[in-house]
This record gives C-alpha cells, sequence and structure tokens, in this order.
C-alpha cells in the first residue's frame, strides 16, 4: 500500500509494522478522534481495529449513556477497567491491534499503568476549539449532559492533561485528514521503538 508521504513507503510500513509486538492504545479527550483515526491506523498496519467503548456496552449490553444513568462512573470506570485489560492482553498474551479508549479510561490510575505496562500509549491531543466542533456531531457523551461544553471541555482538559502526559507518544490531531494524523502516530512510534 503507498502512500503520499515518501518516509513511509509500503515496505517501511511492513517493517514497522513487524517491529510492533504490543497493542498500540490511543489515549485522549472525547472527540479528538481516537476511533477515527484509531481505523486508519489499524487498516495501515494490518492488524484489527477495537474501541474499547463499543467493547464495554457489548459486555453490560447497554449504551454507555445508560450505564453512567443508571449505576454512576465509578461503576463504568470498573468495567472498563476490565475490558481494557482484556483486550491489551492482561494474562501476558501478547496482542497486536489498534485500541481506542474512551476519555477518561487513561486518567484511571490502574488502567493508565496497565495501558502503560502492556500496550504502546499515544496521547492523541486537540485544541478546545476541534474538541467542541467534533462532540458536537454525536449525542451520546454522559459528561457533556449538565452544562456547556466548551466549558466542561475546557475543564476536562486541564484535569486529564497530567495523566495524558504519561503516555510516551504525543501527537496533535487538528483539521487534517484522518490519515496525515495516522500517518505522524506511525513516525513517533517508529522513532520510539
Amino acid at each position: 500500500m503507498e502512500h503520499d508521504d515518501p518516509a513511509l513507503s509500503s515496505a517501511a510500513l511492513q517493517r514497522l509494522a513487524a517491529r510492533i509486538d504490543r497493542p498500540i492504545v490511543l489515549v485522549g479527550m472525547m472527540g479528538v478522534g481516537k476511533t477515527t483515526v484509531g481505523r486508519k491506523l489499524a487498516a495501515m498496519l494490518g492488524v484489527p481495529f477495537c474501541d474499547a467503548d463499543e467493547e464495554i456496552e457489548k459486555a453490560a449490553q447497554m449504551s454507555i449513556p445508560e450505564i453512567f444513568a443508571q449505576f454512576g462512573e465509578p461503576y463504568f470506570r470498573s468495567g472498563e477497567r476490565r475490558v481494557i485489560a482484556r483486550l491489551v492482553g492482561e494474562d501476558g498474551t501478547p496482542v497486536r491491534r489498534v485500541l481506542a479508549t474512551g476519555g477518561g479510561a487513561f486518567v484511571d490510575q490502574e488502567t493508565r499503568e496497565l495501558i502503560l505496562r502492556r500496550a504502546i500509549a499515544v496521547w492523541l491531543d486537540s485544541d478546545v476549539d476541534t474538541l467542541v466542533m467534533r462532540v458536537g456531531r454525536k449525542s451520546n457523551r454522559p459528561l457533556l449532559k449538565n452544562g456547556n461544553p466548551r466549558e466542561i471541555l475546557t475543564r476536562l482538559k486541564a484535569e486529564r492533561g497530567p495523566a495524558y502526559a504519561q503516555a510516551p507518544i504525543h501527537v496533535k490531531s487538528g483539521n487534517q485528514p484522518h490519515q496525515a494524523t495516522a500517518l505522524t502516530i506511525l513516525k513517533a512510534i517508529d522513532a520510539w521503538l
């Protein structure tokens, strides 16, 4: 598969994919593009893509807003931790995949330690304006239900920043094609490995 970027030819991409021996876990704020970019990244590497939120909904047989409403955030975070542990191969089995996590997953200390130990954590970051524009497209964001989304996102970004900053790879996601962000991530992983 050829890309516009000569720095990552098909052969270079195959060599990089062969060096990745564990999951790539995308962390960051809601609306930053973890799922969309994650799908591109997985396709480029020829590995499966998995969305932790979708897996949580399957396991609980209810939507995330329903879980929050019925059981609260602490219950949700506990289930999220168990699902992510399974998806990153907590049992020691190496799993090659790209995993998109929910915005609060990496903030949970146990989940963060697990991801840092078992995976390649990539902090996908955007400015608040981009986040506000992107989250406005969906109505399934429980943490944005009660207040001004811009204010909530600004506060969450400030609160969660120190946790996200523990990811060894930090990539900005702005108003560029998702393919470009995926290529930036691949270059950053290549340099980090």
